[in-house]
């Protein structure tokens, strides 16, 4: 990866020329690219745990490898002692069968086959009675019990060819695999023995040739990374010199706003720095730019890259220091200053034009705003309707406006810039002075100010300021208008004066009005005192009047109860009960008007109290037209009522039945037979509407205004014979508005009227569904 990068970094040291040898850099590389170094690090870090990674994979591989060439080699002494057990059974009961007389005790007459005997298998051989009559090969001498060799009691001896092969322990300790076939009489059973130590012996041998390869590419693989290892940890030391000197340069680069270039002029390429991609704000595109790259980003009106080729050629000199404009990446032109020099390093190499570019950026632009600060101060100078001169400290001309020239009639060539002051002056014309004014004016501030009055009538005010570098500026100023103000000024003061005099005359004469303006409300308080004295008094009056009226009525109106009754006896002719039915509702309406006058005075006195209580309406709505149930019949009537079920009102129980009992008489007076009066409750957001509507014969909209006035009534009540105090609506208006209410009245002549009547009081349940609760017809 070094190699790589070092092959890759070669053309940033050749475009160096020589400044990275100078600085100690090894030659043939190139500042990588924070990426590049990021995946140097990771590489580093990744290699050692991929070679452990691919260490143990082939361990493990080869302990896979080992173990199933085991599980295989055990699998074919299995197989192959089967088959041998089968063919050595069988060839001895071949042998018993063709030798006759054969004993068991002749085992020469016995003879296995040499493969039966290969890879330390044995073959033992009992008769009968379970002793052992031979053993092959030869060397083994066994004798005694079958079974004690085998195991006393062990599935071979007892299942033989059905147990298989089986893995036993020998009586000297051996680990061995064996299987047992039965023969013919006189021999009794046969019995292969492979011992593991022979079954296992070719994969004992091919494992320690599998250990040892393993070993020595485990060794080869850790010299290799070691080797690699060092070796990266050695290039990583060099780059972070590198790094750290190629950083120096960058930063030194980027702080002066200086960029490396390197023009290959043979091959048409360009290197750039970091710093010089920087100015511009482009990223990286690689080692080199094309020519073609690099050109388009000149401005069209510098000139290309080849112009500055063919000026360096037509020059005497190596060098060469051109100011252009290139777009930097956000469309912006960047002036950039180069000043380069022909390097010639090699024939091979060819030309180079090495050097350096500079940002004057910002030279330009602070030259631009000197200029065009330089303009506007001109234009300034020239639109500022004062007459300006400034002077240097060895009192020459430094600039001055035209409003100067004209004033002292100078000539073009006479405020030319660095003219004596004594030269200007003898070119141009003289004032004439009239007056001349020293204002107040300190003179260790070195500054005068004074105004001059020329014999034409005009008026100067001379401003002069000393400069910090030891000039002076004057800047005269027409003050005629300004004189002219001030003795306007002054004329006005003395008008002025005059009309103060005027107005504190007037002044006296407007206190004295206000005194009177007292006297008078002083009366009008003491007379509003005697109004409502005289007030308060008819209030009692009306209230005595009504106590002492009612008290007779009572005694009329039960009198009269008691002869329509004729408690005593008869009244003699049918007349006189006629009479005494007429006293007694002449006495309950004469009770009525009194009590309405009475109700009527307390309420403009303001001594009636609500006593406020929560209780339902549907039940104020009951007893009201139980009160009028009666006189509805009388005129056919229908009353109808729809409530809210449920519907609480938390107010003055008697004032709201009063309400509606005043409502309702209203509606049955004036609704002629066979009509009918609806009365409706409605909650809306917490407060509760109360309808009243009937089919009587309306009022007219003149008679609205004046309705619920104190005496006042709709004039078809009188053109039809309907009579009364007229207090009903006043009161029940004045009850709404102490519960804050409001009544509104809306009324079709000949169609009927609708009052409805909104108490904003709270309820204490939820508005329930709307529905009739009773209708009363007649």
């Amino acid at each position: 990866m070094a190699r790589v990068n070092a092959y890759r970094a070669s053309a940033g040291a050749d475009a160096l020329g020589g400044l990275a040898r100078a600085l100690s850099c090894p030659p043939g590389r190139k500042s990588p690219n924070l990426r590049t170094i990021e995946l140097e690090a990771w590489l580093r870090r990744l290699i050692p745990v991929l070679i452990c990674l691919f260490l143990g994979i082939l361990g493990c591989v080869a302990v896979l490898q080992t173990r199933d060439a085991r599980d295989e080699s055990i699998n074919d002494a299995i197989a192959e002692m089967d088959l041998v057990a089968v063919a050595v059974a069988s060839q001895f009961d071949n042998r018993i069968e063709h030798v006759a007389g054969i004993g068991t005790q002749d085992s020469t007459a016995l003879n296995v086959p040499p493969r039966a005997l290969a890879r330390g298998r044995q073959v033992i051989v009992s008769n009968l009675a379970g002793d052992i009559v031979a053993a092959f090969p030869a060397r083994l001498a066994l004798a005694g019990q079958f079974a004690d060799y085998l195991g006393s009691g062990h599935p071979l001896t007892i299942f033989a060819e059905k147990a298989g092969v089986l893995r036993i322990t020998l009586p000297t300790g051996t680990d061995a695999l064996a299987t047992v076939r039965n023969l013919a009489a006189p021999l009794g059973q046969v019995a292969i023995v492979h011992p593991m130590a022979a079954v296992l012996g070719e994969w004992q041998a091919q494992a320690s040739r599998t250990f040892i390869a393993f070993v020595a590419t485990a060794l080869v693989i850790t010299v290799l990374s070691l080797a690699f290892l060092w070796q990266a940890t050695r290039a990583s030391h060099v780059e972070t010199g590198c790094s750290r000197v190629r950083d120096r340069i960058d930063t030194a680069l980027s702080r002066g706003r200086c960029g490396l270039w390197d023009w290959d002029i043979a091959r048409g390429r360009i290197y750039w720095s970091s710093s010089m991609y920087q100015i511009l704000g482009l990223a990286e595109r690689g080692d080199f730019m094309s020519f073609g790259d690099v050109n388009a980003l000149v401005h069209p009106e510098d000139g290309d890259l080849s112009a500055m080729a063919e000026l360096l050629a037509a020059s005497q000199s190596n060098t060469i220091d051109h100011v252009f404009r290139l777009r930097n990446g956000a469309g912006d032109w960047v002036w950039l200053r180069a000043r380069a020099e022909i390097v010639r390093e090699s024939d091979e190499e060819g030309a180079h034009l090495v050097g350096i570019a500079v940002d004057i950026t910002e030279q330009k632009r602070l030259a631009e705003r000197n200029a065009t600060a330089d303009m506007r101060l001109r234009d300034a100078l020239e639109t500022v309707s004062e007459a300006l001169v400034l002077w240097d400290a060895e009192n020459r001309l430094v600039m001055c406006n035209s409003k100067f020239q004209r004033l002292h009639n100078l000539p073009h060539e006479a405020i030319s810039p660095g003219t004596p002051y004594s030269v200007v002056m003898a070119m141009g014309a003289q004032l004439d002075v009239h007056m001349q004014i020293d204002l107040a004016e300190r003179p260790q501030a070195g500054a005068r100010t004074y105004e001059v009055r020329l014999c034409d009538g005009r008026w100067l005010q001379i401003n002069e300021r000393r400069t910090k570098d030891g000039g002076y500026v004057s800047v005269g100023t027409d003050i005629s208008a300004l004189k002219t103000h001030e003795s306007q000024l002054m004329d006005s003061e003395r008008r002025l004066t005059g009309t103060v005099a005027d107005l504190r005359h007037s002044r006296q004469a407007l206190e004295l009005q206000a005194q009177q303006l007292a006297d008078l409300a002083e009366r009008y308080l003491e007379q509003k005192a005697e109004a409502e004295g005289a007030n308060l008094a008819k209030s009692r009056f009306l209230a005595n009047m009504s106590h002492e009226l009612r008290t007779p009525l009572n005694a009329i109106i039960g009198f009269a109860e008691m002869m329509q009754q004729q408690v005593f006896g008869k009244l003699g002719a049918p007349k006189y009960v006629d009479y005494c039915n007429h006293i007694h509702e002449s006495g309950h309406y004469l009770l009525g008007v009194i009590t309405d006058v009475l109700d009527m005075s307390s309420l403009e006195a303001g001594r009636i109290n609500l006593d406020r209580q929560d209780f339902e309406i549907d039940h104020a709505v009951a007893d009201a037209l139980r009160d009028i149930e009666a006189t509805a019949a009388a005129k056919q009537i229908s009353l109808l009522a729809e409530a809210t079920p449920g519907a609480r009102l938390l107010a003055d129980k008697a004032s709201i039945q009063k309400i509606l009992m005043t409502l309702l008489r209203n509606a049955v007076k004036f609704t002629p037979e066979g009509g009918r009066v609806t009365i409706r409750t409605r909650q809306v957001n917490g407060a509760m509407n109360i309808h009243v509507e009937d089919t009587g014969i309306g009022i007219a909209p003149e008679a609205l205004a004046r309705l619920g006035r104190p005496f006042e009534q709709p004039a078809p009540a009188f053109e039809n014979g309907m009579t009364g105090s007229g207090l009903g609506l006043a009161i029940a208006r004045s009850l709404i508005q102490l519960h804050n209410g409001t009544m509104r009245i809306r009324s079709t002549v000949g169609a009927g009227t609708i009052v409805l009547v909104h108490l904003p009081a709270p309820v204490a349940k939820a508005p329930a569904r709307i529905a009739p609760v009773y209708q009363i017809a007649v």
